[in-house]
């Protein structure tokens, strides 16, 4: 579908050509699998960077890691209270994300003091606000073939560049401040064969989401790594490759690769960097665990409509049956929201048969490329968006590209047409900027579009929708006043030349890599907090259920907001009064009830509201001869249950705020993504799953709102790695035996579950 075909099982590539497992025969000569998988240019990056000895259980070190000023200061923090003296590879510090913010007075520009100080003390780079977002400053500046880069942020990927890139939770990066591991078991290979040319008027954006929209509801690539290959590779420039690559993340994929040429060579020597290219290509019989095939041909224009990238239609057909297509998400996303009392709407935006938008964005890693916006500029010369409504805003992705575009006049065209122009800046991606008003639909050449990405309130009422559609259509619909156009058949921009100009980057960035000052003092404002005391895992636990989410997949953003909220980030306690407010606005306080619960158990002061508990878990087989000083030595906190949490940001927060609230698990039949799993067991939380077999078909658990979970001997089945667990639903007066599952912790996972968090594994090892 939309010039995508996908083969579920596994493929041989022989002499460039794709073998499928059926097709196989005697006379080819193949190796066996694991040997083929070693053929593989992802095998190869991996092992390169593994420091384990096994080809299945794999310890990597980066070559570099990055954060933007979301996550740093936490970052930053954890490792300091692990025993953190220097940072030992390079570590980027981008000011990408609230530099615009005005939320919370000084906050924001105390946490880049805050950075500054730290990448002198510990020997790090900062990139000022303004001066890149975190990707396009590390493909500027530090991918490579053959490396590999952790960030904290999920899109984190440099692949089309020859790097295997990972976006990740930040405690992940604070092991590597601390020289230890990325522990993952061997991913399995996704073949990515690129073959035909892109037709005029599609960019990089309507590929992805044809991808996307192909493989992220049936997790064909879940935590798999995609490589790319095949003849439709050369006929994309180094930009074109960038902007499918990044939005790899939206298909829940670990990383992706892709094969390198004469195009990437030029594009690292272009900035600087011509000694960090080799070429990289699969060798000859390669195995590949799933086929995908992609031919740039068929593609074209594309929208994901409200609320997810896998949403996704062709602009024509959409435009031919609008009523119908609108009125089927509409509903759909209804339903997702969840709120009855919001007035969401998409088919009130067609008039006259046709569909208008409310304002349009070409914003970030995603959208804000030197090639998207001459394309962009090419289609509005001569053009105007018209006096209406409809507004479009132009986010450069970084002051060179920003330059080469004032030198060479397209800006001057945006301006002509109406568009304003600002500085480098992710806002529009998560909420922090381009807000639309209550009940627009925006369409954008940006990452996501998640229910509130774009910075609505629903707890206030409102409610406003994003569309994800490439930065060439995006312009077509601004040159026809807001009014849903493709891009098909658009000339592109004729001179494309760019000039790099790093002195920019030079005059303003901070270079301290590898040249710490220990005697630099940290600046701390107000807002920065250090992490409360959290508790080690006690021998059984009761999890009161605070929260039960039905919904097929939470996002991140559900789970702690974006948008203004971050401007709270380095501040554990007030972060964490967002958790949940825009999916479940009464999570906090049910959860800080549960947490005083605790708090008096751990001071040894009575519980009489937990005497009808106690006396139903001396019910259970395990509880029927505890003393009562054993039962106040059962740990009480509190549990989310969702079907499928944390697709989307990498932002460990979405961790952490539960357990600064007294989170001690999440229970799900699965998780999203492999992050937000690493997240919750590095906050110290039991990532429990459940059989489906116990869940309604409307996705209802076995336990309800308030109801007490008890797990005796959970301390135990951690230690043994069980993966299985015998648990106990306390309702009312009611006791019920059900069973929770952990699959398999690594060593270190389990200690850092059973120690409570990241933080106290370091410190008592320290």
């Amino acid at each position: 579908m939309y010039g995508i075909d996908l083969y579920d099982k596994g493929v041989w590539l022989v002499d460039g050509k794709i073998i499928k497992d059926e097709e196989k025969d005697a006379s080819m000569s193949l190796p066996p699998v694991e040997e083929g998988k070693k053929a593989t240019m992802a095998y190869s990056i991996l092992s390169s960077h593994n420091t384990s000895g096994s080809d299945e259980k794999l310890k990597i070190k980066f070559d570099a890691i990055a954060s933007h000023d979301i996550t740093y200061v936490g970052i930053i923090q954890t490792a300091r209270a692990s025993g953190l003296k220097e940072f030992p590879i390079p570590y980027v510090l981008t000011n990408c994300h609230n530099s615009l913010c005005a939320v919370g007075g000084t906050i924001n520009e105390d946490d880049h003091v805050f950075g500054l100080s730290a990448a002198k003390k510990y020997g790090g780079m900062y990139v000022p606000a303004h001066q890149a977002v975190i990707h396009q400053f590390m493909r500027e500046m530090f991918a490579g073939s053959g490396k590999m880069i952790l960030g904290s942020d999920s899109h984190t990927r440099y692949g089309a560049l020859g790097t295997m890139a990972v976006g990740e939770g930040g405690p992940e990066l604070v092991k590597q401040l601390l020289g230890k591991t990325y522990d993952i078991d061997s991913p399995e290979i996704v073949a990515v064969h690129l073959t035909g040319s892109p037709v005029k008027g599609v960019g990089p954006q309507d590929v992805a989401l044809a991808i996307i929209g192909a493989v992220f509801s049936n997790g064909f690539v879940k935590n798999r790594v995609m490589e790319f290959f095949g003849d439709g590779v050369s006929a994309l420039n180094a930009e074109f490759r960038n902007g499918i690559d990044v939005m790899t993340t939206e298909t829940t994929c670990l990383s992706s690769i892709w094969t390198t040429d004469e195009i990437t060579e030029e594009y690292l020597k272009l900035h600087g960097r011509g000694k960090d290219y080799k070429k990289l290509s699969p060798g000859n019989k390669a195995y590949y665990h799933r086929y995908i095939k992609v031919n740039l041909s068929e593609i074209r224009p594309m929208i994901a409509l409200p609320f997810h990238p896998s949403n996704v239609y062709t602009i024509d057909e959409l435009c031919k049956n609008p009523q119908g297509i609108l009125s089927e998400v509409e509903a759909k996303a209804k339903s997702q929201l969840g709120n009855s009392a919001l007035k969401f709407s998409l088919v009130d935006k067609i008039r006259n048969g046709n569909i208008y938008v409310d304002q349009g964005v070409i914003a970030g890693c995603a959208g804000g490329t030197f090639d998207n916006l001459m394309d962009a500029a090419a289609i509005l010369k001569g053009k105007n968006i018209g006096t209406d409504e409809f507004a479009l805003s132009i986010y450069p992705s970084s002051q060179p590209i920003y330059q080469q575009l004032v030198n060479n006049g397209a800006i001057s065209t945006f301006f002509d047409s109406g568009a304003t122009v600002r500085t480098a800046f992710c806002g529009p991606c998560f909420g922090a900027g381009d807000v639309p008003a209550n009940g627009g639909l925006s369409i954008r050449h940006s990452t996501r579009n998640f229910p509130n990405r774009e910075g609505s309130k629903p707890g206030a009422g409102q409610i406003a929708s994003v569309a994800l559609m490439d930065a060439r259509s995006i312009a077509a619909t601004a040159a026809n006043g807001g009014k849903l156009t493709s891009a098909e058949g658009f000339e592109p921009a004729k001179d494309k030349k760019y000039f790099f100009n790093e002195s920019i980057y030079k005059n303003r960035c901070y270079n301290g890599i590898g040249k710490p000052n220990p005697q630099e003092e940290l600046k701390f404002g107000p807002n920065i907090a250090d992490w409360p005391a959290m508790s080690a895992l006690t021998d059984g636990i009761l999890l009161n259920v605070v929260s039960v989410i039905t919904d097929p997949v939470t996002t991140t953003d559900e789970l702690i907001p974006s948008g203004e909220t971050s401007s709270f980030r380095s501040n554990p306690l007030k972060l964490a009064e967002f958790t949940l407010s825009r999916k479940d606005p009464g999570y906090v306080e049910r959860a800080k009830k549960i947490q005083s619960l605790e708090k008096a158990r751990i001071e040894g002061k009575t519980l009489p509201e937990m005497e009808a508990v106690y006396s139903l878990v001396k019910k259970t087989p395990e509880g029927s001869g505890l003393s009562e000083d054993a039962l106040k030595k059962i740990g009480i906190g509190s549990v989310v249950y969702a079907l499928k949490p944390g697709d989307g940001s990498a932002r460990e927060q979405a961790a952490s705020c539960q357990k600064v609230l007294g989170g001690w698990a999440n229970i799900a039949l699965e998780y999203a993504t492999k992050r937000y799993r690493s997240n919750l067991i590095n906050w110290g939380m039991v990532p429990f799953t459940i059989s489906k077999e116990l869940v309604s078909s409307g996705g209802e658990p076995p336990f309800g709102l308030g109801d007490y979970i008890f797990v005796p001997g959970i301390k135990e089945a951690v230690e043994k790695g069980s993966e299985k667990i015998k648990a106990y639903v306390i309702s009312k007066d009611s006791v019920k035996e059900i069973e929770l599952m952990i699959s398999e912790l690594t060593n270190d996972e389990k200690n850092i579950i059973l120690d409570g968090c990241l933080i106290n594994y370091y410190r008592n090892r320290n």
